[in-house]
């Protein structure tokens, strides 16, 4: 369909990851685009969430923007969450890769950027296919441990790992979003793996079967930006600037201000809301 105000080419179809068929929404400018983009959600944040950024991408920027649902969540769920396998591994291995295969099949010569959210930027150097991506911006992506959260957050975040929640999921066999308000419901594998990598000084890294040196974002020769936001209580600066350790020493880091934008809050999940509007160039690195 024709979005009237903006001349906006919306798509909504479904591409092939792996054994999963995962729904996504296409933006596209009325032109061809100078830039195509990849937005990897966070964790348990909808694919309709971003469609504001997306549309402001294909608008006043010129970029096409693919926004989609991970496997066995939101849109993309077939099924009952309590008979799913999938792991957060999944999401980032499978899924994140499959849908920069999607866009590069549709604009072929086009430059790829990915854009990360939180989970969505923190895998990305172990991923087939990064070779071919032009630029990576990671937006409150980093590698996290529940003690480095401020206080009182750290308590909610203590009893999501060590309190009531983990109770919750094993007696209902998923991670029941709305009950617990987290707000969207997860596979238990999803949750149990996050739990553990929250939990845990190294993250992930003492899973994967390469060592440092071998996760160097070098191999894609594709600029970096670890973007934190001043007000983020769940991925504080500090476990952003983390992710320096697999994306290598020339990752660029920027602090983003709320008040610099005549903005009260932003924090963690807010930096692509349409109140928030303001920030976006920043995200990009305009000035």
């Amino acid at each position: 369909m024709l979005d009237a105000q903006a001349t906006v080419t919306v798509e909504e179809f479904r591409f092939p990851a792996g054994s999963a068929a995962l729904s996504a929404v296409l933006h596209h400018p009325a032109e061809a685009p100078a830039a195509v983009v990849v937005l990897n959600s966070a964790t348990g944040v909808p694919r309709e969430y971003y469609r504001h950024f997306a549309r402001w991408l294909a608008a006043e920027r010129g970029m096409a923007c693919l926004t989609y649902d991970y496997r066995d969540f939101g849109t993309s769920l077939n099924g009952r969450l309590q008979d799913s396998n999938v792991t957060m591994a999944d999401w980032a291995l499978v899924d994140m890769p499959a849908a920069r295969a999607e866009m590069r099949r549709r604009y072929p010569g086009v430059p790829l950027w990915v854009i990360g959210h939180s989970v969505g930027g923190m895998l990305m150097p172990l991923q087939d296919g990064i070779e071919d991506i032009d630029r990576m911006i990671c937006v409150c992506a980093g590698l996290v441990h529940h003690a480095d959260h401020p206080w009182p957050y750290q308590a909610l975040a203590r009893l999501f790992w060590f309190g009531h929640v983990p109770l919750m999921v094993k007696t209902l066999g998923y991670l029941p979003g709305k009950i617990t308000g987290f707000g969207a419901d997860l596979p238990p594998q999803v949750y149990w793996q996050w739990r553990k990598w929250c939990t845990s000084r190294q993250s992930y890294l003492p899973e994967t079967s390469v060592s440092l040196p071998a996760l160097d974002w070098g191999r894609t020769g594709a600029p970096v930006d670890l973007i934190a936001l001043s007000d983020d209580v769940m991925i504080p600066a500090k476990c952003v600037w983390r992710l320096q350790k697999v994306y290598g020493p020339a990752a660029r880091k920027q602090e983003l201000n709320p008040r610099d934008f005549g903005l009260k809050t932003v924090g963690h999940l807010g930096a692509f809301a349409r109140r928030n509007a303001a920030i976006w160039p920043a995200l990009l690195g305009e000035a």
